[in-house]
Formats: structure tokens, C-alpha cells, sequence
């Protein structure tokens, strides 16, 4: 097989590899409803039931990024994924709390592929494709929105013990799959004196403290609602959850699988000017959603008057989809930023960064569920978002936009 070949093949089955992964690490977005009304949860623990297996898919991200730099995509990828299938089958046999946390924290490894993936197949291309090939890649998070369709339908024709089983078989067909098709490459590995404590030096860049900030919205965000939404549009809306689960893909779907395209315009426009317009497109989506049901009444010369205002459905999920559209390009476009000034250390910044991600994916849950324990208002998650964003446009505005052209300038700007 010619050497574009071979490319082509990593990514189309890392892609494949990811997006199952993708699926599994987001399983309790779904089959925690049921588990949450059979155990009594309230918010609070429901977000940490969901937000477990983020934990260990978040930690081990940067172990997992050295060791592909080190001993290469193809192996570190396999041995991740088989190591999954065995707490992925045990978790339909769980029946207390802890066991689904204790059990959630080894299905979480799957939410580690991200960081072998990336560089993996980055090395594969030449730089000015690689924006396009991980975003490519990167489409895997649409796992998500597979799971919000998979997960239902498994869940109302068969119970939700049947969703884990399903899915141990699926990533075990994933790994024999991806062992086939990829391909190995020596000089793609860095060397082997490198020591774990010299890689974790890179924390001191200002640059990849700034692009972790990033990250934590576009993917710790996005990782976040997709964990949260389908029980939001149940409690919300009074959906009935297949319903509740097609509505909450549309920000799912193209949260994953438009990250080529973020990865594209990140080639050719920079990474700064993608990063800024999604940054300022989020504030808007953010500041929307975070208006609660509001009913009030005024007093007019007529007598009294209710108003009702409110995002009705619709209106929330076409926000939603926007927002979706906006944190795919976001995603893509902070790896550019790494591809770009990084190109010889992509594992363990990416897996750097991708842990700042993976943390905010396991904190905004466990954060969403105290507010609405704590204020009772559903849309306080939104809330909390829209500072999140806040502190990611200033930085941005004092340590690149002031020195930069808004298109067409370069993602290397120095912090």
C-alpha cells in the first residue's frame, strides 16, 4: 500500500475507533435517567454519575499522549480500547451507586482515545493538512449523537442492561477492526528518553495554559450538555426520553461531525480567527439559553397583565444547534493552534490540553446539578457557561486580538 494509502486508512479507522469510543464514554447520558429514577438521584449525584467515567478519560489523557509519542498510535490505540470491553459488559450488572461510579471510572478510559488518536494521525499528513485530517478525526465526538440514538432504542425495546452488553460488543468488533486496517510508522515516534516530568514542563507555556482555557468550553462544554440535555429536555419540556434524545443529536451531531470543516477554515484562516468568531458566537447562544421560564405579572390601567417569557423548544434547540456548529470549528481550530506551534511535542500537548477539556467535561456536570439543586432553575448551567465564556474572550482580547488581524492572521501569536 502506497504511503497515502496507508494514511487514509488510519484515518478512516481512527475515526471509526474514536467515535465508538466517543459513544461509550457518553453512555450515561442515557441510561443514567432510568438509573437515576430507579436509585432516587437527585442533581447533584446524577451529574457525577454521568460525570464519572469523564474523570478517568480526562487523566489518563496525558500518559496517553506521551506513550503515542513514544511507542506509536496503532498499539497504544488498541490496548486502550480492548482494555474497556470488560467494565463495559460488568456495568449491566451493577445495582448500587457505587458500583455504576467505581465501574464508570474504567469505562471512562475510552474518553482517553482522543489523545492518542490525534497525533497519531496528524503525523500521517503534511502540516497543511493536518487541521483538516484531525478535524476529520475529531468528527468522532458525533459518538454522542450515535449514542443518543443507539442508547433509546436499545433502552425501550430491551431495558437499559442490554445498552452496556451492546456496546461491549461493539467496541470489541472496533478492536479487531482497527488492528487490520491502521499502520505503524517509526519515524513518527519521538524519542524514549523523554521523561514524563519533562513533557508536563509544557504546563509553564502560557500558550498552552490559554488553549486548555479554550478547551474547556468548546469540548469540556460541549462533552458536558451532551451528557446533560436529554434529562434537561425531559424535565424541561416534559419529553419522554426517545424524544427528548433526537432532540438533544442537534447539538450532539454536528458538534462532532463538523470539525473538519472547523478544521478546514483553521488552515486556511488561522486558528486565532476561527477561535475569536466561535468564542463570540457562543457569548451570544450562551446569553440566550441562559434566560429561565419566567412568568410575570404588572399592573396596567386596565387591571393586572401576565407575561410569559421563555425560550419555547424550538427556539432552545435551533440555539442549541448553533452552538453545536460553533464548538465543532472551536474544537478543531485549538488543535490547529497546537499543530502550528507545536509540531514536533503534538502528543503530549494534545494530551495536555485534551485533559484541561476532559476536566471540564467531569466538573460542569457535578456544577450543573449543584446549581439546580442549589437555585432550582434548570437553566443556571447556561449561566455558568456564559462566565466560562467571558474569561476565555478577555484573555483572548488582551494576549492575541490586540496584536492580530481578525482574518487571515497567523494562530502562532504569542502569549
Amino acid at each position: 500500500m502506497t504511503r497515502k494509502g496507508q494514511a487514509l486508512s488510519v484515518l478512516i479507522v481512527s475515526t471509526l475507533a474514536f467515535t465508538v469510543c466517543f459513544m461509550v464514554w457518553m453512555m450515561f447520558g442515557v441510561i443514567g435517567i432510568p438509573i437515576k429514577k430507579a436509585l432516587d438521584l437527585n442533581a447533584t449525584q446524577f451529574g457525577l454519575l454521568t460525570a464519572t467515567p469523564v474523570l478517568t478519560g480526562s487523566l489518563v489523557r496525558v500518559p496517553l499522549g506521551i506513550w503515542t509519542d513514544k511507542y506509536g498510535g496503532r498499539i497504544v490505540m488498541t490496548l486502550l480500547m480492548a482494555s474497556t470491553v470488560p467494565a463495559i459488559w460488568m456495568m449491566s450488572y451493577a445495582t448500587e451507586y457505587w458500583h455504576f461510579l467505581v465501574i464508570g471510572l474504567f469505562v471512562g478510559l475510552a474518553g482517553g482515545s482522543f489523545s492518542v488518536g490525534t497525533p497519531y494521525v496528524a503525523r500521517w499528513f503534511p502540516k497543511g493538512q493536518q487541521g483538516f485530517a484531525m478535524g476529520i478525526y475529531g468528527a468522532g465526538n458525533s459518538g454522542a449523537a450515535v449514542n443518543k440514538f443507539v442508547a433509546p432504542a436499545l433502552l425501550v425495546a430491551f431495558g437499559w442492561t442490554m445498552v452496556p452488553q451492546a456496546y461491549a460488543a461493539i467496541m470489541l468488533g472496533t478492536v479487531v477492526i482497527f488492528w487490520l486496517f491502521s499502520h505503524s510508522d517509526p519515524a513518527h515516534l519521538v524519542p524514549s528518553n523523554v521523561r514524563f516530568m519533562d513533557q508536563l514542563k509544557a504546563l509553564k507555556d502560557p500558550r498552552v495554559m490559554k488553549y486548555c482555557q479554550y478547551y474547556s468550553i468548546v469540548f469540556g462544554g460541549y462533552v458536558a450538555l451532551s451528557l446533560w440535555m436529554v434529562q434537561y429536555y425531559v424535565g424541561e419540556y416534559g419529553m419522554e426520553i426517545r424524544s427528548a434524545a433526537l432532540l438533544a443529536a442537534c447539538f450532539s451531531l454536528p458538534g462532532g461531525v463538523l470539525r473538519a470543516a472547523g478544521g478546514w477554515l483553521s488552515d486556511k484562516y488561522g486558528a486565532h480567527s476561527v477561535t475569536w468568531w466561535v468564542l463570540w458566537v457562543s457569548w451570544i447562544c450562551l446569553f440566550l439559553l441562559s434566560y429561565p421560564q419566567t412568568h410575570f405579572t404588572i399592573v396596567t390601567v386596565d387591571g393586572p397583565k401576565t407575561f410569559d417569557i421563555g425560550l419555547n423548544v424550538y427556539a432552545f434547540t435551533g440555539l442549541m444547534f448553533i452552538l453545536g456548529i460553533a464548538w465543532a470549528f472551536g474544537k478543531a481550530s485549538v488543535f490547529k493552534y497546537i499543530s502550528d506551534d507545536y509540531p514536533a511535542n503534538i502528543g503530549t500537548i494534545s494530551g495536555i490540553v485534551g485533559l484541561a477539556g476532559g476536566l471540564g467535561g467531569f466538573v460542569l456536570p457535578i456544577m450543573f446539578g449543584a446549581l439546580v439543586d442549589l437555585t432550582g432553575i434548570r437553566s443556571s448551567a447556561f449561566m455558568l457557561m456564559y462566565a466560562v465564556v467571558w474569561v476565555s474572550l478577555i484573555w483572548m482580547y488582551f494576549t492575541e486580538v490586540r496584536r492580530t488581524p481578525l482574518m487571515g492572521g497567523t494562530s502562532g501569536v504569542q502569549s
